[in-house]
């Protein structure tokens, strides 16, 4: 069996940066690694993601229950795992690494519940996705923790550049600084490794951040 290396964090926190520089990194070294990103925009499991992001339940992130989003997002690294990289993750030596994974609807879907339902939630997210689905366990998880005073002005910065609109979870700030409070609980509760990727105002250096990563996967790679 391979290693699963999932890279997590908002949006802005550089989660796509990072994953893409440690797959080429593994590689200059001689292992065999591919990425993956979540959601898996324009494929068959992400059909219901899309549509949830897009608006087509309504614009407001809360309108769609904690419970039933996370099956959408569940379904698509399901198909994905299933269709795309699964054989090679099952493989011997071979290293995925994942821009979201099911450790984004810990972060996500907490952010939409009271705060003493959230172990309860948790615990019936592991076990859907990682006993009844069989989805792989990360071998780590890389918790990349932008402060949202910061992630927000690099979220509208990235909408501008990539000439794209935001989705209806990037629209609420309030949702969104409900899930940083979430990520903080989470990645303390479940023993990610955490990265701080924000000087006061502004975040850190790339090449700071990515340095912290790969000290933290001396014990996998």
């Amino acid at each position: 069996m391979g290693k699963l290396i999932v890279i997590e964090g908002l949006d802005g926190s550089g989660k796509g940066t990072q994953s893409k520089r440690l797959t080429e990194y593994l590689k200059g070294i001689g292992k065999s690694a591919m990425r993956v990103d979540f959601p898996q925009y324009g494929t068959k499991g992400a059909t219901l993601v899309e549509g949830y992001l897009a608006g087509e339940l309504g614009n407001d992130p809360l309108s769609t229950g904690a419970y039933a989003a996370s099956l959408f997002f569940a379904m698509d690294r399901y198909w994905s795992y299933r269709t795309r990289w699964g054989d090679f993750y099952k493989s011997e030596n071979g290293i995925v690494t994942c821009d979201r994974y099911t450790t984004a609807n810990a972060v996500h879907q907490c952010a939409k519940l009271k705060r003493e339902e959230w172990d309860v939630f948790l615990d019936w997210l592991w076990d859907t996705e990682y006993n009844k689905l069989s989805l792989p366990v990360p071998d780590k998880v890389i918790f990349l923790d932008m402060k949202p005073s910061v992630f927000l002005k690099l979220i509208d910065r990235r909408a501008v550049s990539e000439n794209r609109g935001k989705d209806i979870h990037e629209h609420d700030i309030n949702y969104l600084e409900r899930c940083y409070e979430a990520s903080l609980y989470v990645c303390s509760k479940l023993s990610w490794e955490h990265i701080k990727c924000h000087e006061g105002e502004s975040p850190r250096s790339m090449d700071d951040i990515f340095s912290d990563i790969l000290s933290s996967l001396k014990d996998i790679i």
